[in-house]
């Protein structure tokens, strides 16, 4: 091969710029998921169906990336993580513009599902991070790009809100042709389509292929590649960890807008603020506090301390409106809300400095050549987890009490901080 026709690397141009790169592109993507994530419940809604198909809505996304996550992964081991992104992104191109099409609820479990196959381009992001990083540096360059994840939900769930407002809604059937929906459902679906198609333009023109020695990409099965990860002694308590945080998280995040909706009367423009704020939290946490932190006290504490941290806070939250009681009114928030901003931040700590040090725990347990299937393998038990825990989630606050998703919750991550304390012992 030429030069010329050679692809560039982390070593032959800086490694900053490669960092810049996927970052970038993690970012434009993952504004383009946060775009449709107030609306989703109230789409779901407005087909008059229980609040039980949220979660089987938000389970169909991670089923798909259970079963994609592990595939793409070792893909990239074999053929580069840059084609993989871009593929991804391109599917997440058309899911979402269906989804902003969807005129029946089937249509929109099928875009759902598209679009959780090319979502498990996240493992491939975080093994790109792993290649161009050394050991040392990698819970801070994985932090970096959670921080994207967060930045990806300050914009997203905003922007979300203010293309469902009626506003907007207005000023689109103004400006759209006849035959294009202007909603406050298509609005963001179509925004979120036009953010992936931006990060493949930003994947092509920016980001190089690291350097690294390429696996002959091993025909793997799904069942085998949990069985090698779960028979791996380094890999085997993480997975299990991933599995039940991703439960834990997902399911909450399925009840939290309802929860919203029901306990404060807010809607999409209401819900996407607090989504915003999670999310400006989340980047103080993973952009500015999980290098420090993990240099401080290492990777393994950064998880205890993160796992603690979220139990706490997920069992929190329904009560906050009983916290409110001794609070004072501040602006135009009632106290019950402003307990809930309270509570957040915690949520935010946990949350950040836990996915961080479980990705640096699972790149230190892997061979620099099996780095694509590890995360792979530990972003589909995450995948699982958020499969099973949405629809279970969604039915206990559809048929049970409210609180008992949340609670439900923080329970469920107890095991994960037994898991990260005898790793630590």
């Amino acid at each position: 091969m030429t030069a010329t026709h050679a692809q560039p690397t982390p070593q032959s141009v800086p490694r900053r710029r490669a960092m810049f790169a996927v970052v970038l592109v993690v970012f434009l993507d993952l504004v383009g998921f946060g775009i449709v994530i107030p609306i989703l419940p109230f789409y779901v809604r407005s087909f008059a169906v229980s609040d039980f198909y949220i979660g089987l809505l938000a389970a169909s996304y991670s089923v798909m990336q259970f079963v994609f996550a592990p595939l793409l992964g070792r893909l990239s081991d074999a053929r580069g993580r840059r084609p993989v992104l871009v593929l991804s992104l391109f599917g997440s191109v058309v899911a979402w513009t269906v989804f902003g099409l969807a005129g029946a609820l089937w249509v929109l479990f099928v875009a759902r599902m598209l679009a959780g196959a090319m979502g498990g381009n996240i493992a491939t992001a975080q093994a790109y991070v792993a290649d161009i990083t050394p050991p040392t540096e990698r819970a801070a360059a994985l932090g970096i790009l959670g921080a994207s994840f967060a930045l990806g939900f300050i914009f997203g769930p905003a922007i979300g809100g203010v293309l469902a407002s009626d506003a907007a809604v207005a000023t689109a059937r103004d400006v759209f042709p006849a035959f294009v929906p202007a909603t406050r459902f298509s609005l963001p679906s179509f925004a979120a389509a036009g953010m992936s198609l931006f990060a493949i333009v930003v994947a092509l023109a920016f980001l190089p292929e690291p350097d690294r020695r390429r696996t002959a990409g091993e025909r793997e099965t799904l069942l085998g590649s949990f069985r090698t990860a779960l028979a791996d002694a380094n890999l085997r308590g993480l997975v299990v960890a991933f599995f039940l945080v991703s439960l834990a998280f997902s399911g909450v995040q399925v009840a939290f807008i309802p929860w919203l909706a029901d306990t404060f009367g807010y809607g999409e423009p209401e819900a996407a603020l607090f989504l915003t704020y999670v999310g400006v939290l989340g980047v103080v946490v993973q952009g500015g506090l999980v290098g420090r932190v993990s240099r401080r006290i290492g990777d393994t504490r950064m998880a205890v301390v993160g796992a603690t941290a979220l139990t706490v806070a997920l069992a929190a939250i329904p009560f906050a409106p009983t916290l409110g009681r001794a609070l004072p009114a501040v602006a135009s928030l009632p106290p019950s809300a402003f307990a809930l901003v309270l509570v957040l931040p915690l949520l935010s700590f946990g949350n950040g400095l836990l996915n961080a040090a479980l990705g640096a725990l699972v790149s230190r347990s892997a061979s620099a050549e099996r780095q694509g299937s590890a995360f792979g393998v530990t972003q589909g038990a995450g995948s699982l987890g958020r499969t099973v825990g949405p629809p279970a989630m969604a039915g206990l606050y559809a048929f049970a009490a409210h609180w008992t998703p949340f609670v439900v919750g923080g329970l469920l991550v107890v095991p994960v901080v037994g898991i990260l304390l005898s790793r630590w012992r």
